[in-house]
């Protein structure tokens, strides 16, 4: 049973294995979630005939089954954790945990639909199952590492969206009071504006309210060209900080490296003072 259990831990718990890699298990697992997700989004298509709603039904509880069965598997295999504690409290730290509580809501929302034909939203949230499967694999060293970086650059960022948000109230202000009366319905107040505002500073311009003004249009040109330099900032900022993570990343495995050179050093001075020392004797008692 111990190595069935340390089994089921090494398949089931990414990271678990040295090299932190998904294991067969989790790559079949990370294809069943897919497939229940494209399962619920397809069930809410009212143009498919009874008889496929039939079989998302039984696709439904095949879907259950499985995410009931991990789940279960991942209670019994959580005593094999490292850490302090016998093995139920492992268990019951696993049950609470973030990823238990993600994996209790896929099997429940799964098994919703079988109980309740009106759970379409409820089912999507196995969508946070593939991150809990995923976010602890082995790019999630990378992934800290770039966050930090981010977080380094908080304060530029936070200027920026400052600058954003005060670019976006002076278009809607200027909108206003240059067609309000013309266009009430699009800029008859500033809080009518700022969705004009905020689709031309983010350069997506539906077209559904557009001035005709030409003082209104010269405040249009103004909010547009600001966009794009304004849009250009964070993608700088956070392209930046994604090179520095990268740079510090290589940094530190060329450092590793650097170590790992100085004990194999270490290792071949010592092996050649031994060597010196058994020839020695060697020579001193033929």
């Amino acid at each position: 049973m111990r190595r069935l259990r340390k089994f089921l831990h090494n398949q089931l718990f990414v990271g678990a294995l040295p090299d932190g890699r998904l294991t067969l298990t989790n790559k079949l697992l990370i294809i069943v979630i897919l497939a229940a997700v494209g399962t619920a989004a397809l069930s809410t298509e009212p143009s498919l005939s009874p008889d496929w709603h039939a079989r998302f039904v039984h696709f439904e509880l095949f879907f259950g089954a499985v995410f009931l069965v991990e789940y279960v598997a991942r209670i019994y295999a959580a005593a094999e954790e490292p850490g302090e504690g016998s093995a139920w409290r492992k268990r019951l730290r696993f049950i609470v945990s973030p990823i238990g509580l993600i994996d209790l809501v896929v099997v429940v929302s799964t098994l919703m639909p079988l109980v309740t034909a009106d759970a379409a939203m409820l089912r999507t949230v196995r969508l946070l199952r593939v991150f809990a499967v995923m976010k602890f694999g082995r790019f999630s060293k990378a992934i800290k590492e770039v966050w930090a970086a981010v977080s380094e650059r908080g304060d530029d960022l936070i200027v920026t969206m400052a600058l954003a948000g005060m670019l976006l109230l002076f278009g809607a202000t200027a909108l206003y009071m240059a067609e309000g009366d013309l266009q009430p319905d699009e800029f008859g107040s500033i809080p009518r504006a700022l969705w004009w505002s905020v689709i031309t500073l983010t350069t997506v311009g539906y077209g559904d309210a557009a001035p005709i003004t030409p003082m209104g249009k010269v405040f249009a040109s103004m909010v547009a060209l600001s966009g794009i330099a304004l849009v250009a900032m964070p993608t700088g900022i956070i392209a930046a900080a994604f090179s520095e993570a990268m740079q510090r990343r290589r940094d530190q495995r060329i450092e590793a490296m650097r170590r790992h050179l100085e004990r194999l050093d270490e290792v071949d001075e010592a092996v050649e003072a031994k060597l010196a020392a058994l020839e020695r004797a060697r020579n001193q008692h033929p």
